[in-house]
């Protein structure tokens, strides 16, 4: 019963905070609606330019943000469980590298047949799940696949798609600022067919890892204990790699690269309700959305008549919480 009371309450106060931010966020304009006017807009029956606002200008950015958020937390404290180390994130297997090079590549040679608003989100997608490709490739060894492995291999693929992007940017002349924008992760500038497209993808994903909890759970005690307890880890383990790819690859092509969300709130959710993965995989979903539409508010609010790239905010959070997890890990293993 405690432990139920926990959970329930961390629930709530993550579900308040997520629908205070959306309020706060939906309000956002030149000359920011009054909070009634803002329920009017959500409701329908609001004047033309509240109707305007909450709808067709911030309604799109806010969802897009609340899937985002979502998917790459509970992708993270996925991957978390997979790999049994508190430093994975949904980006570990180089993800986000061969995404920002399949973006890089489409600012750079853009596709006559594709406008940019699709042909660069395209790119970038096919190039995540190559890099993942790639990665279980190489780390595949006899029909097995090693955890320490993954981990390496997605390091060096991840390193070589990154030269690649430095490259590009090196060479790109005046479209550098075009990637390097993209690169430091924004969800402001798409619309209704945008959220369309990616919010399937992360459905499908993040409820295929919501049926996972039980055996992840298991996989956290080792992958022997797993297999004795009927769990089949190389199923399992293929299963979250490719749901955690699709959710990446569906948030970071169309976003960009936006950092330490899936390492920083599972981590968070962690600390308040434990490790159990049944409690702590659909907190993390919520706290996930709460904090990149907080975040999003507090980037467009705190340069007056500029929006600060919401993945420069996010890192500036999350690196520090990053160091914290190094040193507390220092001390626990005794390094």
């Amino acid at each position: 019963m405690r432990k139920n009371a926990k959970v329930t309450t961390v629930c709530v106060i993550a579900t308040s905070i997520l629908i205070a931010a959306i309020l706060l966020d939906l309000h956002m304009a030149y000359t920011p609606l009054s909070l009634s006017q803002t329920i009017d807009g959500i409701l329908g029956r609001g004047d033309y330019v509240s109707n305007v606002v909450v709808r067709k200008i911030n309604g799109p950015r806010i969802v897009m943000g609340c899937f985002v958020g979502a998917g790459l937390a509970l992708s993270g404290a996925v991957m978390q469980a997979i790999f049994r180390n508190p430093m994975a994130s949904p980006y570990i297997l180089g993800m986000s590298s061969g995404a920002s090079f399949g973006a890089a590549l489409a600012l750079l040679f853009p596709l006559a047949f594709l406008p940019e608003l699709f042909s660069v989100p395209a790119c970038s997608f096919i190039f995540c799940f190559i890099t993942v490709f790639i990665v279980y490739s190489i780390s595949k060894t006899q029909g097995r696949t090693q955890t320490e492995t993954l981990i390496l291999a997605g390091i060096a693929v991840g390193s070589m798609f990154s030269a690649f992007v430095s490259f590009l940017t090196y060479i790109s002349g005046e479209k550098m600022a075009g990637i390097v924008f993209w690169m430091m992760g924004d969800i402001g500038q798409y619309e209704w067919n945008n959220v369309i497209i990616v919010a399937p993808l992360v459905l499908i994903g993040c409820l295929l890892m919501l049926t996972r909890a039980n055996d992840l759970n298991a996989m956290m005690l080792g992958d022997i204990h797993a297999n004795d307890l009927g769990v089949n880890v190389a199923q399992v383990r293929k299963e979250m790699l490719f749901a955690t790819a699709l959710v990446t690859a569906a948030c970071v092509s169309f976003v960009g690269v936006i950092g330490f969300v899936g390492l920083v709130i599972p981590h968070i959710m962690r600390i308040l309700m434990g490790p159990d993965n049944r409690y702590l995989l659909p907190a993390s979903i919520i706290g996930g959305a709460a904090f990149i539409v907080l975040c999003d508010y507090i980037s467009r609010s705190i340069i007056p008549g500029d929006i600060l790239p919401i993945g420069i905010l996010t890192s500036i959070i999350g690196a520090p919480y990053f160091i914290y997890l190094l040193i507390r890990r220092k001390k626990e293993m005794g390094w």
